[in-house]
């Protein structure tokens, strides 16, 4: 890595796309990571509106990290996780030094709103040197679309649950049929491959 790279505001940053079966998936991710994550984790989970608000409490009450609802103007910090709102697009940005969430309102796409081709699409004009990506749990095709795009322009590390381990083994499936997978893992793997490739302060 060279020193421009290293010097990079932010470092790594984690960006997890789940649906169907995704609460209780995340659960089992998020509550296994360490306070200490040596980098922000931004999740779009497809929720109607009303929904992520609870999912991020509940979350947030079960784990060393901090979790909350993502808000517009929210700078991500190392070691919180940002839940995309129900009903809106979230993106991230350069803010000055710091990458701050952003919603936009455009129709749904893959069928849903959130969708997770923004947040990764958003991400490649960021300054974070490495995007982990997970994809867990969901049906259709979201997110592939954006990690396709994203790796085009950044380093990535993919990481795709395993079909065994899905409620439904759709999101995953497309991930790892468009060569795009690093790892194809069991849930229970998933929060130990991350902090293995983002490290702990």
């Amino acid at each position: 890595m060279n020193a421009s790279i290293s010097q990079v505001p932010g470092g790594k940053i984690i960006a997890i796309a789940s649906s169907t079966g995704g609460p209780k998936a995340l659960q089992a991710v998020i509550t296994k990571l360490p306070a200490r994550l040596n980098a922000p984790i931004v999740i779009v989970q497809h929720m109607p509106p009303g929904f992520t608000a609870s999912l991020a409490e509940r979350l947030d009450m079960l784990s060393e990290l901090k979790v909350k609802e993502a808000e517009d103007g929210d700078a991500l910090t190392a070691g919180s996780v940002y839940i995309a709102k129900g009903g809106k697009h979230l993106n991230i940005r350069q803010s000055g030094s710091r990458h701050v969430i952003y919603y936009t309102d455009e129709p749904n796409r893959e069928g849903v709103k959130p969708c997770a081709n923004y947040m990764y699409e958003s991400l490649a004009e960021s300054r974070y040197s490495e995007v982990v990506c997970v994809v867990m749990t969901g049906m259709g095709a979201d997110g592939t679309k954006g990690i396709t795009y994203l790796k085009k322009q950044k380093k990535i590390h993919v990481i795709a649950q395993d079909e065994e381990s899905c409620a439904v083994y759709g999101m995953p499936r497309n991930i790892v049929n468009a060569g795009l997978s690093n790892q194809v893992v069991p849930l229970e793997r998933i929060a130990q491959e991350i902090i293995t490739n983002v490290g702990v302060m």
